[in-house]
């Protein structure tokens, strides 16, 4: 899905830290919590970013839409750098890119009808007048299938949580974006209600010629709704490649190890994977030199606790940050 006038958003050594405050209010050290992290996002494309919880993914989505800035690095949006926009500029080119969050109840305010939900954008960009904005609503509720007229006049407590993140994509369709960022939009959901989402999300994909960031720690849907997969610990990108590549042949331990992870619903099917990862990831306020992963690695030798293994391409569009990684033909 490549474009000729490049990818539709490129973060570059993207870097963002917290100070902590100890008792007294004394320094309590710094979150390192994403640390020099580098993709592209292509038009059309959904790429995946997947993590066990800490490891920095909704950090990162809220650093590439300036919530806050990040310490350092670029995030090219379009063309613009979103970092060195300020103003006007920085509130023109997120129209262009969306969030959609984790709770839609949370998301939402509880005292404001669908329709003042849905328009909110419109109102803040001053797109429109009350009629068009009107009109907008019901085309957009028909997009994410809920009819305006049953549900136009509704709060968020009348509707049912798959309802309720209905609403929340229409609303971060009200200004066409190019580019949508799913921070766990489907993690509190049901298997039914996560289907049906999923593929709300895949039909305005191809009917809108969107492009998403979609970020779960469920490796199964992220493999089922994405184009390409970055696995991510501790701050730092671990794998990146297509999703069936990578799913049948993980280069890094870390990877390997959340496949593991998955459970498998046959009881009489052999299992491909058995090695599972011990112990609690490290803090991110002292992460490990080196590999951030080397401690909890059956893999780790010295070198491992001396160099930052670079995340670099080893086949097609497979890129692997690991000095040891799990194929051969992966070797420095």
């Amino acid at each position: 899905m490549s474009s000729p006038t490049g990818p539709l958003l490129a973060v570059r050594d993207l870097v963002q830290e917290f100070e902590v405050r100890g008792r007294g209010g004394s320094r309590g050290g710094v979150v390192r919590a994403v640390s020099g992290v580098s993709f592209d996002v292509r038009p059309g494309e959904t790429l995946g970013i997947v993590g066990e919880t800490g490891s920095g993914k909704s950090t990162l989505a809220r650093a590439i839409v300036q919530a806050p800035r990040p310490r350092s690095g670029s995030v090219v949006f379009r063309g613009a750098d979103l970092a060195r926009l300020r103003g006007r500029r920085l509130l023109e080119a997120r129209r262009q890119l969306q969030m959609v969050f984790q709770d839609p109840y949370a998301s939402l305010d509880p005292t404001w009808r669908v329709e003042e939900i849905v328009s909110e954008p419109l109102v803040a960009h001053r797109v429109g007048d009350g009629a068009s904005r009107r009109s907008r609503v019901a085309e957009l509720l028909d997009l994410v299938r809920l009819d305006p007229r049953r549900y136009s006049g509704r709060r968020p407590r009348e509707l049912s949580g798959g309802e309720c993140q209905r609403v929340a994509i229409a609303r971060a369709l009200a200004l066409s974006p190019a580019l949508i960022i799913c921070d766990e939009a489907v993690s509190s959901f049901d298997v039914l209600i996560q289907a049906q989402v999923l593929n709300l999300f895949e039909r305005l994909r191809v009917e809108l010629g969107l492009s998403y960031l979609f970020i779960a720690h469920d490796l199964a849907i992220v493999k089922q709704v994405s184009d390409r997969v970055a696995v991510m610990y501790l701050g730092r990108l671990c794998e990146v490649g297509p999703p069936d590549a990578m799913y049948r042949r993980p280069l890094h331990p870390y990877t390997l190890a959340l496949l593991a992870s998955i459970p498998e619903p046959d009881p009489n099917r052999e299992r491909r994977l058995h090695r599972t990862i011990a112990g609690e990831p490290p803090s991110p306020i002292d992460p490990p030199s080196g590999c951030r992963f080397r401690t909890r690695c059956p893999r780790a030798e010295g070198r491992c606790a001396e160099e930052v293994p670079p995340l670099r391409v080893v086949a097609g569009d497979r890129q692997v940050a690991c000095h040891f990684p799990l194929e051969q033909e992966a070797s420095p």
